[in-house]
């Protein structure tokens, strides 16, 4: 983790740009890839993704979105 001082979830996103990332979806499916942006409402853009259903990757993406309520958590 960044050294900055995290006092608010965003702070935590803000550190992670340009960073991997790992998103928790419903339904057992995982998107990993490079945070590039996100929004108040936890919209999050993705570069260079990978779904992963099952433990298993089943598709790349070059960039993709992935919509707010839809994630369960995030890790850095």
């Amino acid at each position: 983790m960044s050294d900055s001082k995290i006092t608010r979830p965003f702070d935590m996103l803000n550190n992670a740009i340009n960073k991997q990332v790992l998103i928790q979806l419903k339904e057992n499916v995982q998107v990993r890839g490079k945070l590039k942006a996100f929004d108040v409402h936890m919209n999050i853009v993705i570069e260079d993704a990978e779904e992963i259903i099952d433990g298993k990757m089943k598709t790349k993406y070059v960039e993709t979105l992935v919509r707010g309520d839809n994630i369960v958590w995030i890790t850095v």
